[in-house]
């Protein structure tokens, strides 16, 4: 066979790389392929946890309702056992604080759940009003004024101090409400307390504290907690 002929049947390097290109184009588009479908996958995935969650608040929201009704007939014995409500708002708060982090959350839904969740908290501290002047309860109880609109540089770390609060005093009665968040029930709740737009605010024993408070701060500005902490640790030992 001779060199003319076999260089005329050897491919070109056009045609080398040109297929080199076709190549190419093809894994890439197979990437961003595969890439788009598993993004799409899991971002339906969150979304369809997303919406279950919100189910499951619905239902909370339906099932604390008809408790407060329970609740308001029930005798002094019974109310306290239960603790009012306020044990069960807490997980509630937990799956609303999830969804807040959730970028992908329609928004308005999210304001919606919020706006059932503050009248909850506002009906559970009315009608914790309502059982200690019952049974002659003292019932601590902290309402927590913050806001998620970048105004407010020591709103979050407020609420880990008041998590950690809570942690050390499971008795105290604490309220979180986004000062923001358009709603005529908490527009009064403001009004009544005197809250102004400095955030954080916490509101104890109808005086409003400013700025960020510790720990030991809210210990200092409530000398029954600690003997609260050692009651609780007595009756635990009990058990026990």
């Amino acid at each position: 066979m001779s060199a003319e002929h076999l260089r005329s049947t050897a491919p070109s390097p056009r045609s080398i790389r040109w297929s080199t290109y076709v190549i190419a184009f093809v894994i890439t588009a197979a990437i961003f392929g595969t890439a788009f479908y598993v993004s799409n996958y899991f971002s339906a995935k969150r979304v369809a946890e997303i919406r279950a969650t919100q189910e499951n608040i619905s239902i909370d929201i339906l099932s604390l309702e008809t408790q407060f009704d329970l609740l308001a007939e029930h005798s002094c014995e019974d109310i306290a056992e239960n603790s009012v409500l306020s044990r069960e708002l807490r997980p509630l708060a937990a799956r609303l604080s999830y969804i807040e982090g959730q970028a992908s959350f329609n928004r308005d839904e999210l304001i919606q759940l919020k706006r059932y969740y503050s009248l909850l908290q506002i009906k559970d501290l009315l009608l914790m009003k309502r059982v200690a002047e019952k049974c002659s309860l003292e019932p601590i109880v902290i309402l927590y004024f913050y806001s998620n609109e970048g105004d407010c540089e020591d709103c979050e770390r407020q609420g880990y101090a008041l998590t950690a609060l809570y942690e050390k005093y499971p008795q105290v009665r604490i309220y979180s409400f986004d000062y923001h968040l358009d709603l005529a029930a908490l527009d009064t709740l403001i009004s009544i307390n005197k809250v102004a737009r400095d955030l954080p605010a916490l509101v104890i024993d109808d005086e409003v504290h400013y700025g960020y408070q510790a720990v030991e701060d809210i210990e200092k500005i409530i000398p029954g907690l600690e003997s609260m902490r050692v009651e609780t640790a007595t009756t635990t030992a009990q058990e026990d």
